[in-house]
């Protein structure tokens, strides 16, 4: 009989436990119906009766969003007109003509034309101003996206009206879309005899395909060491992820594990392929900027100790999204999980509500952060994306280039200066004299543009707190000169900014004539990040010494 009552007195508290789940559940559901009721009926009778008519699918569609926002940054509502931008992202495929064209101020402008495409074939150039789209003239609309009257049925033709730079008349132009890939891999090249460069900037279906690619044409041409650029790659497909990783590491060697709040999701994936190489010395690059699938790759790579991390900290978006597929064509994309690389670590930011304006995460307390080991024993830490290696400073530009930038005027400058000059010297070999330097800055006379220095910025930090300190009157007159000496001049600063100012001009005058592998072929001499990875090959000394325990 004690033995019953005991058995009884033991399952009271499973029982009772059980019906306070349930309660609980049935509270939160009946709680999820009443606000769903709620919603329904404000929304009736907005409809009803606010004093202007109301576009429901806009309507609805901003509500999802900020209810989304809320959440995180990543989780997100797809309407069924956004389904094709949604397939771009995880195919890097779209039916189209090739160009990405910039909307500001009535224009609509060709910044890039992407090689193999409808639009390059066409004959369409950087600078192009698109007027009519299929005698539809863009003047008279408002509030469109002339990327979806570009886009279209593989084979359709699409008519397009453009003003040309040094043309008197507008040009017509007759385009058939087609299949446009987004390509994963923009450029690789070899940066010398022996170290080759992959530049890899999403993770689309293909990226594993490119990559291996471009991995062993390179060694075809020699090889020896490879430099993998993942700066300002914002992630993607986590099977890519998994994929490119898997060049470098052993078949059946962990890549990354999944958490969340559906057990039977939690997955650990390992490589499945054996490696293209284990061996050859790598640098991966990253900054603040690359992301997710990004930073597993960079992840697996230190965590293995394959190879050294050159730059600056990465993102830190540690954070698993699954598709989910919504009534009446339109879909979520849900954060499900997070994610773990070998070493145990998740690298998701511990805010990630909270960032710089540049994006990234900051400084991170020691407290707020636990220790992992790699392979070999070093010491790394979660917590806020991954810590390179061999950390190099953030590149920063002059508030005046800044300025040149923004108001777009290196652009419309190298559209000029491409119409003045039917051909180039080879990207490579390329130089401004200082001749062309002199006829920029003579052009630039009558064009709006300004900034203000860090030291202008101080000055006027100081005076508004001697106001409010109430002792603006002592130092007013030295204020005074001081503003009066080191006021920009901007004749000044192009001269003492000449390098800076002239490199950014050869490099988009260059793009104008050889698009984005040229672009990128130019940089390599001035790349903080690129310079790094050569010195670390000359010296295998140490690029062995750094991936050892410490």
């Amino acid at each position: 009989m004690k033995k019953y009552l005991r058995s009884i007195l033991l399952a009271a508290p499973v029982v009772g436990g059980l019906a306070f789940v349930s309660f609980r559940q049935d509270d939160r559901l009946f709680e999820i119906a009443r606000n769903l009721d709620i919603y329904a009926t404000l929304f009736k009778e907005l409809n009803a009766y606010y004093v202007d008519e109301i576009n429901p699918n806009l309507l609805i569609k901003t509500s999802i969003d900020n209810m989304l926002r809320s959440l995180d940054p990543y989780t997100v509502y797809y309407a069924e007109d956004d389904i094709e931008d949604y397939m771009t992202m995880t195919t890097g495929k779209y039916n189209g003509i090739g160009a990405m064209v910039n909307s500001a101020d009535g224009k609509h402008t060709v910044m890039m034309v992407y090689e193999d495409t409808p639009a390059q074939k066409a004959g369409l150039q950087l600078g192009d101003e698109i007027t009519k789209i299929n005698d539809i003239d863009l003047s008279t609309r408002e509030d469109f996206d002339t990327g979806k009257l570009l886009k279209g049925q593989t084979q359709t033709a699409v008519k397009l009206t453009v003003k040309r730079y040094g043309n008197t008349k507008p040009l017509e132009i007759t385009l058939n879309r087609d299949i446009v890939k987004v390509t994963n891999v923009p450029y690789y090249g070899m940066l010398n005899e022996e170290v080759g460069y992959i530049d890899l900037k999403d993770f689309t279906a293909s990226a594993s395909r490119e990559v291996r690619n471009a991995f062993q044409e390179l060694k075809g041409k020699g090889m020896k060491s490879v430099v993998l650029d993942l700066r300002d790659n914002p992630g993607g497909l986590l099977n890519m992820a998994i994929e490119i990783s898997n060049i470098f590491i052993p078949k059946g060697e962990e890549v990354v594990s999944t958490k969340g709040k559906v057990s039977e999701w939690n997955k650990t994936y390992t490589a499945y392929n054996p490696a293209l190489d284990t061996e050859i010395p790598v640098v991966v690059l990253t900054n603040n900027r690359s992301a997710s699938a990004a930073e597993i790759v960079s992840g697996v790579i230190q965590d293995y100790d394959r190879g050294v991390l050159i730059g600056q900290r990465t993102y830190g978006k540690g954070l698993v999204q699954t598709t989910r597929d919504l009534s009446f064509n339109t879909k979520m994309k849900i954060t499900t999980a997070k994610y773990y690389i070998p070493s145990g670590r998740c690298i998701q930011a511990i805010d990630y509500s909270h960032r710089n304006d540049d994006g990234s995460v900051g400084k991170i307390p020691d407290s707020l952060m636990t220790e992992f080991k790699t392979k070999n024993g070093r010491v790394v830490f979660d917590g806020g994306g991954i810590l390179p290696d061999i950390i190099t400073e953030k590149e920063s530009y002059s508030p005046l280039a800044v300025s040149l930038g923004r108001n777009r005027l290196f652009f419309d400058y190298a559209v000029k200066y491409h119409f003045e000059h039917p051909t180039i010297k080879p990207a490579k070999e390329f130089q401004l004299s200082d001749a062309d330097y002199a006829a920029f800055t003579k052009w630039l006379g009558d064009k709006e543009y300004d900034y203000t220095t860090q030291v202008e910025r101080d000055l006027k930090d100081l005076e508004a707190s001697a106001k409010k300190e109430k002792s603006l009157e002592v130092i007013e007159d030295q204020l005074k000169a001081l503003k009066s000496k080191l006021s920009h001049s901007k004749d000044n600063d192009l001269q003492i900014f000449k390098p800076e100012i002239k490199k950014i001009l050869e490099e988009e005058i260059i793009k104008h004539y050889y698009l984005e592998k040229g672009m990128r072929e130019a940089s390599f001499d001035e790349d903080p990040e690129v310079k790094a990875a050569l010195a670390l090959f000359k010296d295998p000394a140490r690029y062995g010494h750094i991936l050892k325990k410490k």
